[in-house]
């Protein structure tokens, strides 16, 4: 078995190493068991029905000045600065100091030292991407009620729908989605699918089209969620999503792409070039079950045959980004350098996607394109590992659809023009142990 000493971060004020049942009559905490479940209320909000992500008319990005703003996008604001009045959150995430790093994708780093110091140390493995659910653990059951800001559900008559005082329905699972009392940016949330239902941390298609439609029912393009899987730094091995708001592009949204395939159902499978973590992009599609099915169908693909993974789902949910990784895995084996390690930043999508959450001034002082290029270099797959893998995807999507017929390698679609950097080739292939 590979471990490492991880240190994940606090994501709730209740987070504890030991386990256990509560006591009969209540823990006193408010939690979400059964202890204390009974006859609670939250908000609730029903997601309309979308049949079709919304062509893009605008540039990624730009439509904040056009569009009025969603209710979920206000309610999810609204509620988050609500918590954040009460105090509720480790430190104040608005104080960090961010900055551009000079260069030609705009890396974005941030000095966040409070992830750094107030974090419990645990044992995680990182070379199971499929692991069963332990209740001994941490798992978001045990989060204070306080922490959640409101339930989500798929509209029963296609209608968005809010209730400000609805009950807990403990037998149907409902979604939630609660604060990260961590956060790494303004409007730091955890998307919870049917938190009573103690899945551990897999994508499965119901979750990820739940993800998908949150994504397009906020409106926001500074508004993307994310995905880690285990061994790619989840921390938590309950099913979760993150999301927040960051108002300027990611780098990984500025790289050029070349397309791969077309689905018969409209979904456009592409490449990414010239970044230093290789993956695939989804886009498209007749319908927003389509792309969700596509793109989930790929996850298990990679759940199945052990390839650590993150997920972004960007620009209002027309852009998802798929990214196997082996960072975990060759800091496991010893096969990353020391100066890597010493900053002890774990490459998770956030950071895969250009978003360099820094722990020591020292780093984010001398902070460059370079030094990010360099570590997210190590993230990636090697170029022989990555063409296996996605002929995994491509054959396990192929499967749910037999017309998948691959492009002519000639077929480039840039999502950005201009000199890039070139790319940085790793020399492991990072095949997970099975």
């Amino acid at each position: 078995m590979l471990s490492i000493k991880r240190v994940p971060t606090v994501v709730s004020n209740y987070q504890k190493e030991e386990g256990g049942e509560a006591p009969e009559g209540g823990c006193g905490r408010n939690c979400l068991k059964s202890c204390c479940i009974q006859g609670a209320r939250l908000p609730l909000y029903a997601l309309k029905r979308v049949d079709k992500v919304a062509e893009k008319e605008l540039p990624l990005l730009g439509c904040k000045e056009h569009c009025s703003v969603a209710f979920l996008d206000s309610l999810i604001l609204g509620e988050w600065e609500e918590r954040m009045q009460r105090g509720l959150f480790r430190y104040d995430v608005t104080a960090c100091e961010t900055k551009i790093i000079p260069g030609e994708y705009g890396f974005i780093a941030q000095l966040n030292e409070g992830r750094h110091l107030k974090k419990r140390p645990t044992e995680f493995r990182v070379d199971k991407v499929l692991q069963p659910f332990d209740e001994t653990k941490f798992n978001f059951t045990k989060v204070g009620q306080e922490e959640v800001l409101f339930q989500l559900e798929a509209s029963d008559n296609g209608e968005a729908q809010f209730s400000p005082n609805a009950p807990i329905d403990v037998e149907n699972s409902p979604s939630f989605v609660a604060i990260n009392v961590s956060p790494i940016e303004y409007g730091h949330v955890l998307l919870i699918p049917r938190i009573f239902e103690c899945l551990p941390q897999r994508i499965d298609h119901a979750s990820f089209l739940l993800a998908l439609q949150m994504a397009v029912e906020a409106g926001n393009p500074y508004f993307r969620l994310g995905y880690n899987s285990l061994g790619a730094f989840a921390t938590i091995n309950h099913l979760h999503f993150q999301a927040y708001y960051l108002a300027m592009p990611f780098p990984i949204e500025k790289a050029p792409t070349k397309k791969i395939t077309k689905l018969s159902d409209g979904v456009k499978v592409s490449k990414l070039l010239n970044y230093p973590v290789r993956g695939l992009v989804f886009e498209g599609g007749h319908t927003l079950e389509s792309l969700a099915n596509a793109v989930s169908e790929a996850c298990i693909c990679l759940q199945h045959n052990n390839v650590p993974y993150n997920v972004l789902i960007s620009d209002c949910g027309r852009q998802i980004f798929l990214l196997p990784q082996c960072y975990a895995e060759k800091q496991a084996l010893g096969e990353v350098s020391a100066e890597l390690l010493e900053t002890q930043v774990n490459p998770a999508v956030w950071e895969i996607s250009g978003h360099m959450v820094l722990k020591r001034k020292k780093d984010y002082d001398e902070a460059s394109e370079a030094n990010a290029w360099r570590l997210l270099a190590e993230v990636s797959l090697s170029e022989e590992r990555y063409e296996e893998v996605t002929a995994l995807v491509l054959k396990a999507i192929a499967s749910v659809d037999l017309s998948v017929k691959p492009q002519c390698a000639e077929e480039v679609d840039s999502v950005s023009s201009g000199t890039q950097p070139a790319m940085v080739a790793g020399s492991q292939q990072c095949l997970v142990l099975q």
